[in-house]
C-alpha cells in the first residue's frame, strides 16, 4: 500500500463485526448475530408480535444484502442466483438469516 492508502485507513474506525447498531432513534430494532451460549425466551414470555414489520424487514435484508456483497458465507443453496438481495430474501424464506432481532419498548 501506498503512504496514502495507509493515510486514508489509519483513520478509519474499527468496524465491530459481532453486532451492528442502529443510530436512528426512530428505529427501535437492533440486529446481532447469534451468539451460541444465547438464551432463548419462550414464546409465552414475549411481548412484542412474532410479525416482522416492513421497516424490519426493510432493515435486515439490506444488511444481509450488504454482507453478502462483501463476501460473507451465505447459509442457503445458491440455484444460479448472484443478486445479494435475491440470496439474502431467500435466506429470509427460508428462516436460516444469521441474526437476532431485539426490539427495544418504549418503557424500557
Amino acid at each position: 500500500m501506498s503512504d496514502h492508502e495507509e493515510d486514508f485507513y489509519e483513520n478509519e474506525p474499527e468496524y465491530q463485526d459481532d453486532e451492528m447498531e442502529i443510530q436512528n432513534p426512530e428505529e427501535s430494532v437492533e440486529i446481532f448475530l447469534p451468539e451460541t451460549n444465547a438464551e432463548l425466551i419462550p414464546s409465552g414470555e414475549r411481548i412484542t408480535t412474532p410479525y416482522m414489520t416492513k421497516y424490519e424487514r426493510a432493515r435486515i435484508l439490506g444488511a444481509r444484502a450488504l454482507q453478502i456483497s462483501m463476501n460473507a458465507p451465505v447459509m442457503v443453496e445458491l440455484d444460479g442466483e448472484s443478486d445479494p438481495y435475491v440470496i439474502a430474501l431467500k435466506e429470509l424464506r427460508s428462516k436460516k438469516i444469521p441474526f437476532v432481532i431485539r426490539r427495544y419498548l418504549p418503557d424500557g
